[in-house]
């Protein structure tokens, strides 16, 4: 069962931590990067190995199988590793499915209560919606017909379209990039932060898609990454010129199947070539 984390004083916990309005930027602070963003889908649940498992649950209260908790804590091991650094922080945010919390659930453990500097349930960040109790035939039946019409357009008669989901996903992006903002005017220093996001395969690649700026036939060539693989962006400075984007893991941008081009957001390429003094991606 998911557990709240109890956190030390002056640490976030919630959303309300801090009213925007009341947060002085510097105005020549616009990196709002933090060192890592590391996407993680959950692990193995039931109804990633029984569709029937549908029929009489909720999609968001399907569970992990026995596989998936070992998925998770092999995926805790390996983000401990990753995040290693002296002084390392981590935020945390999750969808509220219970596969997601489950997964949280295992990896947190990994981290003791001075490097969690927050953990937010993102709603935003749920599996697609593709009807409520299922007919089994039926989304079988869905699927096999959005693999020809393509899962970008396609809407589950019941449900909602890749698009939907691509746009309530864009819309968390400037809420993490204001969060990371009001982390940084607490104190808290971004080149030590790693966001660390607990969510589903098709908002993981609906968020990269609108972080790297990829396009719709970019996004249908690609697919979802295993169960608990960490999908890693970092944090990359130009020292000569002062710029600074996140750029995909190479390993992970093979394993997603995509082209060299979608490692980095395209307005890279478009800077680098006019020499712009500042952007933000």
């Amino acid at each position: 069962m998911f557990t709240s984390r109890k956190f030390p004083r002056g640490c976030i916990s919630c959303r309300r931590f801090l009213p925007f309005s009341s947060v002085a930027i510097p105005k020549n602070n616009t990196d709002f990067r933090p060192r890592r963003i590391i996407l993680l889908r959950h692990g193995q649940s039931m109804g990633n190995v029984d569709e029937s498992a549908y029929v009489n649950t909720a999609d968001w209260r399907i569970p992990l199988t026995d596989l998936g908790r070992k998925q998770a804590h092999e995926a805790g091991k390996n983000l401990r590793e990753l995040i290693c650094e002296k002084d390392a922080s981590v935020v945390f945010y999750h969808s509220p499915y219970l596969r997601a919390k489950q997964t949280l659930d295992v990896i947190m453990p990994f981290f003791n209560d001075k490097e969690v500097f927050a953990c937010l349930e993102e709603p935003r960040m749920s599996e697609q919606q593709i009807g409520n109790f299922q007919c089994v035939q039926q989304v079988l039946d869905a699927k096999a017909e959005r693999s020809k019409f393509g899962r970008f357009f396609y809407r589950f008669p019941s449900g909602e379209a890749g698009l939907d989901v691509y746009s309530r996903v864009s819309s968390f992006i400037p809420t993490l990039v204001r969060d990371c903002t009001r982390y940084s005017n607490s104190g808290q220093e971004l080149d030590n932060l790693n966001v660390v996001i607990v969510t589903h395969g098709l908002a993981l690649r609906f968020f990269l898609m609108r972080w790297f700026q990829w396009s719709v036939d970019d996004f249908e060539k690609s697919w979802n990454p295993e169960n608990c693989e960490l999908v890693t962006m970092n944090k990359i400075i130009d020292s000569t010129h002062g710029h600074a984007w996140m750029e995909l893991n190479e390993q992970n941008r093979v394993s997603l199947g995509l082209p060299q081009s979608c490692r980095v957001p395209r307005n890279v390429h478009v800077h680098r070539l006019q020499e712009v003094d500042d952007y933000v991606t």
